[in-house]
């Protein structure tokens, strides 16, 4: 990448992936850049009010999760409207060629931890449906998975440009489920899935508790497996451990091949670190590099952000690489890098995705079975998770104390009494906290 301009060109990509066609055509398509200030505000150009409204109301977020994904270090993103004079002076930011980061089989590190995992990935990208069917990859988060899964979906199609691949996550597959259901498109969404020549699902623990999306993936998982069609699933616990989830499934999980991922040893840390400089043009002392393996030995994202920031500071500040600007970045990579809260937000909308109910309703007033039921579980796992107070609970959901300590009550009444409801909260608590 040898600007702004081409920052944005990756950034565009990336959100190309996370929303449809035709939205992306619509809205993201012609953003281009007015200036990048600071190393802090980037403002992109929209080329109406209108479209400037929506790409504000809606997109923002994406916009803003891309550049950083690109960037390795968060931006401000602010829109603006066509101006009859634009500063075309502004667009000073550099990048080195190679910026971006490739997610192939080239640019994946193995080492003892992963090494199982990588040989099995490739396996299945050199002989989709020969090798193993299902591959079931697991293993905590930040450790590669994504990259394998994307590895074996960008070498298939070189080798195989007529093959159909759908590559989501899960959480995706799931609000597609919802929607089909909702809007009685169940026949073209079972089309895009059950047509595919390869089927790669990420963070598959996401379906635990879904009883629609879980039924309406048995189907596909069936219809593609007899099909002679690849599967191939990435999990951050093994299938045995996703506690709500069907047996049918579980063992259509475990009828390929299971290979879990390790966090790296000192040598794939640093040699994961030592790629990384080597894809970003640059140049890392050995001693720097064995630092930020030695201090940063759990997640491979967090050796990836820790080599962007530094690369930051010499592009942007002209700041060579040394034990301190290392020291500096661990520092800033590791407060960037914290799990994400988690937010009453957060478990209803995962409450929501699992019992099939709108997050408003769950919200709002409705007193249907199903909406109740949801409620209450929202209810309980705002407490168990967030800790807060029957009172802010209440206000959460517009409802007094009383109602909230009446929810709680019937919900640890239920659960020692039902196994699956039991299950099902512990499946949730997880997933909300990824």
């Amino acid at each position: 990448m040898d600007s702004i301009t081409e920052v944005l060109q990756a950034v565009k990509g990336y959100c190309r992936e996370k929303t449809v066609e035709a939205v992306y055509n619509v809205y993201l398509k012609d953003l281009s850049v007015v200036s990048f200030e600071n190393s802090k505000t980037v403002t992109l150009e929209t080329r109406s009010e209108f479209i400037e409204k929506i790409v504000h109301d809606r997109y923002l977020p994406l916009l803003e999760e891309g550049f950083k994904a690109v960037l390795g270090f968060p931006v401000e993103v602010r829109l603006s409207v066509p101006a009859p004079e634009p500063e075309a002076d502004t667009l000073q930011f550099e990048l080195p060629p190679g910026g971006a980061y490739s997610f192939t089989f080239e640019n994946f590190i193995h080492g003892p931890s992963n090494q199982f995992a990588f040989a099995a990935a490739k396996a299945v990208a050199d002989n989709p449906s020969g090798a193993y069917n299902p591959l079931f990859i697991y293993g905590p988060s930040g450790l590669g998975k994504t990259h394998l899964l994307n590895a074996i979906k960008i070498q298939i199609q070189q080798n195989h440009p007529d093959y159909k691949i759908v590559y989501v996550d899960c959480e995706s597959f799931t609000n597609e489920t919802i929607t089909a259901i909702r809007t009685a498109t169940t026949e073209l969404f079972r089309q895009k899935y059950r047509e595919a020549d390869v089927l790669l699902i990420d963070d598959i623990q996401f379906i635990a508790g879904k009883e629609a999306t879980q039924d309406e993936f048995f189907h596909t998982f069936n219809t593609l497996h007899n099909a002679g069609k690849q599967i191939v699933l990435a999990c951050d616990r093994p299938a045995k451990e996703i506690k709500s989830l069907e047996e049918r499934l579980r063992t259509r999980f475990e009828w390929g091949l299971t290979a879990d991922i390790q966090p790296p040893d000192l040598e794939t840390r640093v040699a994961i670190v030592r790629r990384k400089a080597e894809l970003l043009h640059l140049e890392l002392p050995d001693a720097v590099a064995d630092y930020i393996a030695e201090h940063l030995k759990q997640n491979i994202r967090q050796l990836e952000g820790a080599v962007k920031k530094i690369n930051a500071y010499y592009m942007l500040e002209n700041i060579s690489p040394s034990i301190g600007v290392a020291s500096h970045a661990i520092k800033d990579v590791l407060n960037d890098t914290q799990p994400i809260p988690v937010t009453v937000e957060k478990i209803i909308n995962e409450v929501s995705r699992t019992y099939g109910v709108l997050p408003a309703d769950i919200r709002g007033k409705k007193r249907n079975a199903n909406v109740s039921a949801a409620r209450q579980m929202a209810m309980y796992i705002i407490r168990e998770v967030t800790g807060m107070s029957m009172e802010k609970i209440g206000a959460e959901f517009g409802r007094d104390h009383s109602t909230v300590v009446y929810s709680l009550s019937a919900m640890e009444k239920s659960i020692e009494k039902d196994r699956h409801l039991r299950e099902t909260v512990e499946d949730i608590t997880n997933n909300v906290k990824i």
